[in-house]
């Protein structure tokens, strides 16, 4: 079962810091497709570039080109959005989540921009997109009993994207 939290506790921080890969998801609230009359959701893996903490009720992170951009999108729709958070250690497989809203900001425009960049997705090799700042209004930690052990090996480089499952065009 999960504990909830007001905001991030100082064990969710270290998970949070340590990750090497998040997930976001986010909905567009006038879309009523999905639950609770909101939706579709859309899901995104983001690694590679690292989820900062600006506060205990603050997150930001880069976003680059090279994907869709349905986070921004749903943001400025005003829909909900909820970061994932895993530790794949054996030791300490478990799951954050952090609930809130995101304000999506052009880089050269985001007061955010100078902290961000000092720890850059050295792998990614793509431009950035614009800065993705979520207010957190509750987290939640789990045990994650689905969360399987994970060794990391590395992040993948622009060469090794992966274009197998992708429609040809």
């Amino acid at each position: 079962m999960a504990d909830d939290f007001p905001s991030i506790t100082d064990e969710q921080a270290g998970l949070i810091t340590n990750a090497k890969v998040f997930f976001v998801a986010s909905a567009d609230p006038s879309m009523g497709e999905g639950p609770g009359g909101i939706g579709p959701v859309n899901l995104s893996p983001k690694g590679g570039t690292p989820l900062h903490i600006i506060d205990r009720n603050r997150v930001a992170y880069l976003d680059y080109v090279g994907s869709g951009d349905e986070t921004a999108r749903h943001a400025k729709a005003g829909g909900p959005v909820t970061v994932m958070v895993c530790s794949f250690e054996e030791a300490d497989a478990g799951a954050v989540r952090l609930y809130g809203k995101a304000t999506i900001t052009p880089v050269d425009g985001s007061p955010l921009a100078g902290v961000l960049q000092e720890s850059p997705a050295a792998d990614i090799a793509l431009p950035e997109r614009q800065v993705i700042d979520i207010q957190i209004d509750r987290t939640s930690t789990s045990c994650g009993y689905g969360v399987p052990i994970f060794a990391f090996e590395k992040q993948r480089t622009l060469g090794q994207r992966g274009r197998q499952y992708k429609p040809k065009k």
